[in-house]
């Protein structure tokens, strides 16, 4: 608190510069000058002519001891009575530039150290390159060592100048340009007498006075990613938690829930402040709706209020990446996104540029993306990511990349534009739908078979598999050409990279629809066994083949949930009350019944040849077993 009783504001500050131009040492002048270092920590550091090394309190890991570099982003803490700051000390060395990368994500001012000897490097350039690109609101420059060219003025000003030019280079940004010597203290926290041509801040006057940009607080800019949902035992109302990254929320306030689209009323809020009534950005927040609805972790609250504005449901990502593994980066590799609380498989479509970091100057069409590259590519999704641009909101805009086997962190990027994908139709501008020229008249009178989908959707263990394995058996007995499309084969292959959250789930569906309508074209009966439980993942299935002039039977297997836990051949459900497993539709995730399926029964004491000649019935009602 200050001394007005009001909270000091908080600024996040990170630093960056080649190795040796004093980091660690101006880091410890910091904490030193403004009394924030604990007494034993100085007397750790100080010799036994009373003299302290600076550097030594900013380097904590043995490694940076030995080596005399930075080797990892450390944090420091300090105030004064204006303000408390956050500092991430970046390394230098060009080969962890990954973790400028990441220590600067989200900071306020990047703090840009230049040797007053040896000027503007090329670590220089590329990290003012990084702070321009993760839009850090301001960059200070300072130009340590200046007791080293006996604070000459000239040479300040020639450094000044080559700043100058750098800043022009990155558009015209705006950098402030100081002189000091971190060992000696001099514009660091008090202002030098050695230096009486300068008249600008001292960094810490800067740091002190620099406008802070204040949390959207617009209600209908609010972006709330769901992190956790709590299931009560009792007959509460289900509770939805997670961090506000844009906007305010109140009780009463009407939302939307993305992807899904489900609207409701916020009927009750709280916050670690029991007095506070609205939330604002970034406060964590707990809330409950007025209605039912589905809500997942990964899922986005916004405002009813701006909704066509809101995120669109994107499968195709426009990024820039810095590239933090070993491993190259090509194109066509697959990699886990983390965006947020939601996290989805991805696969690299395309790299555009790689940037240059002596010239700053991006180079078209790379091969590769190596350790540390800094480039723009595009990734495709396996499901939907409810993305910002990163120059609207720091937080809904940015990821990560993971390497699903190491589950290492192999990328940080920064989302320019995102697309959305629409089953069915035209996903990118230079891939076109190419009917066969074998028209499909002639090829299904030469067959003498008509293809066609029979979609079975039920609950777990409702015997939907077990009818479709006998549906397959009797149409191939009997000459026709049919083919079992198995969730759990199709699991094992084709949708391999899918996990079982809402998103990678639709995605699924979507591509076992894209699957029956190619096997449906060929004139093969084609039998999808699928829980499928919404009604939206279903209609696009159904979609992709009456757009297509495709038949498509919606069958549903009604089997009641008791009969479906009674027989549970793989222990679904015992897992699910136990909870060893959450997501299991029927008992924690909702299904969706069909309103209007082509045919419908309950397994429960059924015979499975009357069922399979119902199914025939219905093909043959719709003209598909002759040609």
């Amino acid at each position: 608190m200050t001394t007005t009783g009001r909270p000091r504001q908080l600024l996040r500050l990170a630093t960056a510069g080649s190795v040796d131009d004093g980091k660690s040492t101006l880091i410890g002048r910091l904490l030193h000058d403004t009394g924030s270092l604990p007494t034993d920590h100085l007397e750790a550091v100080t010799n036994a002519d009373g003299e302290a090394d600076l550097a030594a309190l900013s380097d904590g890991l043995r490694a940076e001891r030995e080596q005399g570099i930075t080797i990892d982003v450390a944090y420091r803490f300090f105030s004064t009575p204006t303000r408390s700051f956050v500092l991430a000390d970046t390394p230098g060395h060009e080969r962890y530039t990954r973790n400028m990368f990441t220590g600067a994500s989200n900071t306020h001012v990047a703090v840009l150290l230049v040797d007053a000897r040896t000027g503007v490097l090329r670590q220089t350039r590329r990290h003012a390159r990084i702070a321009d690109l993760l839009g850090v609101p301001h960059l200070v420059a300072v130009v340590n060592k200046i007791d080293l060219v006996d604070f000459d003025e000239t040479r300040f000003k020639e450094v000044e100048s080559e700043l100058g030019l750098l800043a022009q280079r990155l558009g015209g940004r705006d950098v402030t340009v100081i002189p000091v010597s971190a060992t000696r203290g001099d514009n660091v926290v008090t202002r030098s007498d050695s230096t009486p041509w300068y008249n600008g801040p001292t960094l810490l006057e800067y740091l002190e006075g620099v406008e802070l940009a204040a949390p959207s607080a617009v209600a209908s800019e609010l972006r709330l990613p769901i992190q956790w949902v709590a299931r009560p035992t009792d007959h509460q109302r289900r509770r939805y938690t997670g961090r506000l990254s844009a906007g305010t929320l109140s009780v009463g306030d009407e939302v939307v829930v993305l992807p899904a689209g489900s609207r409701s009323t916020v009927t009750a809020l709280d916050t670690l402040d029991p007095h506070r009534a609205v939330a604002v950005a970034p406060l964590s927040v707990s809330f409950e709706l007025a209605d039912d609805v589905d809500v997942a972790r990964g899922d986005l609250v916004v405002s009813a209020a701006t909704d066509a504005t809101a995120p669109v449901p994107a499968r195709e990502i426009d990024a820039t990446v810095c590239w933090l593994s070993e491993t190259p980066l090509r194109a066509g590799d697959r990699v886990a996104l983390k965006h947020t609380s939601r996290t989805v498989r991805a696969t690299v479509q395309e790299l555009h540029t790689r940037l240059d970091p002596e010239t700053l100057e991006e180079h078209d069409s790379p091969s590769e993306l190596a350790l540390n590259d800094i480039g723009r590519i595009t990734l495709r999704t396996s499901t939907v990511v409810l993305a910002d641009p990163y120059a609207t909101n720091r937080d809904a805009g940015a990821f990560i990349l993971i390497d699903e086997q190491s589950n290492d962190t192999v990328g940080a990027g920064t989302v320019s534009d995102t697309r959305e994908v629409v089953p069915g139709e035209q996903t990118r501008h230079d891939i076109k739908w190419h009917p066969s020229s074998l028209k499909r008249d002639r090829r299904w009178s030469a067959t003498g078979q008509r293809g066609a989908t029979i979609w079975l959707t039920g609950l777990p263990a409702s015997g939907k598999s077990t009818v479709a394995v006998a549906l397959e058996r009797t149409l191939v007995d009997a000459g026709r050409t049919a083919y079992l499309l198995d969730g759990d084969n199709v699991r094992h292959g084709i949708s391999d990279d899918l996990g079982f959250s809402p998103g990678d789930r639709a995605e699924n569906i979507r591509r076992v629809g894209h699957l029956t309508r190619l096997f449906a074209d060929a004139g093969v009966v084609a039998i999808a066994s699928m829980v499928s439980p919404l009604r939206s993942d279903r209609a696009i299935a159904r979609a992709l083949n009456e757009a297509a002039g495709l038949p498509f039977l919606e069958i549903h297997v009604s089997t009641p949930v008791d009969e479906c836990e009674r027989r549970d051949p793989k222990g679904l459900y015992a897992r699910a009350r136990a909870g060893e497993l959450r997501g299991l539709t029927g008992i924690d995730a909702p299904y969706e019944a069909p309103e209007t399926p082509d045919l419908a029964f309950d397994t429960t004491g059924a015979d499975l040849d009357d069922l399979v000649a119902r199914i025939l019935a219905e093909l043959a009602r719709h003209e598909t077993l002759s040609a």
